[in-house]
């Protein structure tokens, strides 16, 4: 082996190793993107078997405002290709987003974190060299996405030609929302303020193309958003390919200048002060609770506004799904789809809140990895150094999650209150407040069961916390449609969570779940005062 030869060797197993890293995140999502693309053809060809059902559908919901919240703008429905496009596009793309955020600040900020960046920079690979091994590994991740979504699509009897086209269109987003996760990872000074910007750039993006699809007039907005560009590349419509050279642009300008700050800047450091370099500030640091609260003051903050920002769109817009003209035979068959009820105002509040059940539970997840990432980091170690005991540090976490999940979810209710106010329609505030409630069951079953992983496996502790509440969402959409019996149907938490304020809350599913909820803590903390602490 030569000198010269070194680094080029040595990049190369930097792209194998930063690929394998994330091989559990990019085989779950790629499993996902094609399960969801292969569902979607085949159940709406089920579902409405004639060109009079999908007529009909297509009438229905082809200028309904509500639904364009979650989907965005619909062509050519009465086509199973069309309502593909349309449904498969419009959830995908978001999920695009998020896993090019999640790839960029996990290769590019974690590793710094965690101080590996700086043992490989102590080697023959240089700082550029290492960026551009980081890109190359997420481009192959993103590359076997795209492949998994056209296989799906092409299983559920689309052509090849336009399913990968269709697939391209949901991918695109992935080289774009790196390229934030890149720049946050270069202005943050941590892996979970790079995740807060990063993810607050993406959520801007998301509500721009909600008002583009929804706002009479707005449709121009749809050019300021990746997401906005995935529509406009218009598969199975009229095809835009020219749409790519913009999201080409857009990712060489937020990757290349990424890269420059990346050269330049000292390694664990971002252009953001870190907190530790400012000046000394007291508050909340009574007990160890309070001190965690502190820590995660930004982060509940994004999620609360997050959150308040959709309730209030949820809100305004419940008004139009009264004017719909959807039949009652027409919206059975849409609960088919996995799309419930939308005949009312209320009928669409219930069904929106199933996504704020489950927002609230990714916030319960993102609780357990704030936990383990105080122990992976030292802080725990210096911490159980004191006075404080290992039950108290970790009941106070819990409750603390458990404490800011309920006003996540008292904040969504209320908020959305506010928007149907707005948009002139009458609902008991009560009602929002219980359809709020409605989302604690399932989030604290999230949390205990993240808990008990916490305590027994610390390091995979976020991955199965994150994979159950995904794989159990998951499933309670695509069950029915497989035509899986309705016990194993039930299996999955969100199977028991009623409609709020559409249905009445089912105090038997959340009694069990809250049962679970409570056990598995007391057996997590017994658990975790007898293992030994375990770094990164």
């Amino acid at each position: 082996m030569t000198v010269a030869s070194s680094p080029g060797i040595a990049t190369r197993a930097l792209t194998r190793r930063t690929f394998l890293d994330a091989r559990v995140r990019t085989l779950s999502f790629a499993v996902l993107f094609g399960l969801f693309a292969y569902v979607q053809p085949v159940a709406y060809r089920t579902g409405y078997p004639t060109l009079a059902a999908r007529a009909g559908f297509a009438r229905s919901f082809g200028n309904n405002t509500a639904v364009r919240l979650f989907y965005g703008e619909p062509h050519h429905l009465v086509t199973v290709a069309g309502y593909t496009a349309w449904r498969v596009g419009g959830t995908l793309a978001i999920l695009a987003a998020v896993f090019g955020l999640l790839a960029a600040v996990r290769a590019l900020r974690t590793e710094e974190d965690t101080g590996h960046a700086e043992l490989v920079l102590a080697g023959v690979v240089d700082r550029r060299a290492a960026f551009l091994s980081a890109l190359t590994a997420i481009g192959v991740a993103a590359a076997l996405i795209w492949l998994a979504e056209t296989l799906g699509l092409a299983a559920g009897g689309l052509p090849i030609g336009g399913a990968a086209y269709l697939a391209l269109a949901t991918a695109s987003v992935i080289p774009v929302c790196t390229g934030i996760g890149a720049l946050a990872a270069q202005v943050a000074p941590s892996r979970r303020t790079a995740l807060e910007l990063g993810g607050a750039v993406v959520a801007l993006s998301f509500l721009v193309r909600v008002v583009a699809d929804t706002a009479s007039g707005c449709g121009w907005l749809r050019w300021l958003t990746p997401l906005g560009w995935a529509e406009e590349l218009r598969p199975f419509d009229t095809p835009r390919p020219l749409v790519l050279l913009v999201v080409a642009a857009a990712s060489v300008v937020t990757l290349g200048l990424a890269g420059q700050i990346a050269v330049r800047r000292d390694v664990g450091t971002g252009l953001l002060r870190a907190r530790d370099s400012a000046g000394a500030r007291l508050r909340l640091l009574s007990s160890p609770t309070a001190h965690a609260l502190r820590e995660e003051r930004t982060s509940l903050i994004v999620w609360a506004l997050g959150t308040a920002a959709y309730a209030l769109i949820v809100g305004v817009l419940a008004k139009s799904s009264s004017s719909a003209g959807i039949s009652r035979q027409v919206s059975r068959e849409l609960g088919k789809l996995g799309s419930g009820s939308l005949i009312t105002p209320t009928g669409y509040v219930g069904f929106t809140f199933i996504f704020f059940v489950l927002a609230v539970s990714l916030f319960a997840c993102a609780q357990i990895s704030a936990v383990r990432r105080e122990e992976a980091g030292g802080q725990l170690e210096t911490l159980l150094a004191q006075v404080v005991g290992r039950r108290r540090w970790l009941t106070g976490r819990l409750a603390l999650a458990a404490l800011t999940a309920a006003a996540l979810g008292l904040t969504a209710g209320l908020v959305t209150w506010i928007g149907i106010r707005a948009g002139g329609v009458s609902i008991s505030p009560l009602k929002l407040v219980e359809a709020g409630a409605n989302c604690l069951p399932t989030a604290l079953l999230f949390l205990g069961v993240g808990a008990l992983a916490y305590a027994i496996l610390p390091r995979a502790s976020a991955a199965i916390t994150y994979g159950a509440v995904i794989v159990a969402f998951l499933w309670n959409l695509v069950a029915a449609l497989l035509g899986a019996p309705g016990w194993l149907a039930r299996l999955s938490p969100f199977a028991h969570v009623a409609l709020v304020p559409a249905e009445p809350f089912r105090t038997g599913g959340a009694a069990l779940m809250l049962a679970i909820a409570a056990v598995c803590p007391v057996i997590s903390i017994e658990l975790f005062k007898r293992r030994d602490l375990i770094g990164a």
